[in-house]
């Protein structure tokens, strides 16, 4: 089982993330941020991956510190869990609609860091959730895992509908790169590691 485990204490937050790549969508999540919590499980859902999350954070300050160092954590996590990275796909991709959005999502876990971010958000905030975190929160991910991260709007419209169409995307293409193939007996790089 693939798995990573990541705790992360700061005067800010108090973060508790594991991570099963090879698990069944199932999720255990609070962050204190209702439309977080419900991306985070989307997250889950849609890549198939086992994931607990517990944040305790300075809400009464903004929502950025939790958002952002839950990025940080779930990043590590997923570093963790692809280990040496021997045998997997690397890459990953996925456009993905939620009706009336269409986003890409492409990734490669090449261990160099990278976010590539373009998405026409026009509302302040979603539930709780200040709708500039999405970017912030994507762009923690990709330098704490290592991450190569696209991340582009095709069609937009609906906040909400595109955030999510974010986190689906997002959930795909990192199932599709963790996938082990047959063929690839060591690193898929000419470097021989990643």
């Amino acid at each position: 089982m693939r798995t990573g485990e990541v705790v992360r204490k700061t005067a800010e937050t108090d973060i508790y993330v594991s991570l099963n790549l090879d698990g069944s969508g199932k999720a255990e999540v609070s962050t204190g941020i209702g439309f977080f919590d419900h991306m985070l499980n989307n997250f889950a859902r849609h890549g198939l991956f086992d994931l607990t999350v517990n944040v305790k954070g300075d809400l009464y300050v903004d929502c950025h510190h939790t958002i952002e160092d839950t990025g940080i954590a779930l990043g590590n996590a997923i570093r963790k869990a692809v280990g040496d990275k021997a045998g997997i796909r690397r890459y990953g991709s996925a456009i993905l609609p939620m009706d009336e959005s269409l986003y890409l999502c492409a990734l490669d876990l090449s261990g160099r860091p990278y976010l590539q971010f373009e998405a026409n958000l026009t509302a302040d905030k979603v539930g709780m959730m200040d709708t500039e975190m999405v970017k912030e929160f994507f762009y923690a991910i990709s330098y704490a895992s290592g991450m190569n991260l696209h991340i582009r709007e095709l069609s937009g419209g609906n906040n909400h509908h595109m955030i999510e169409c974010m986190f689906k995307a997002f959930a795909k293409a990192l199932d599709q790169a963790t996938m082990y193939d047959e063929r690839i007996s060591d690193v898929l790089s000419t470097k021989g590691t990643l």
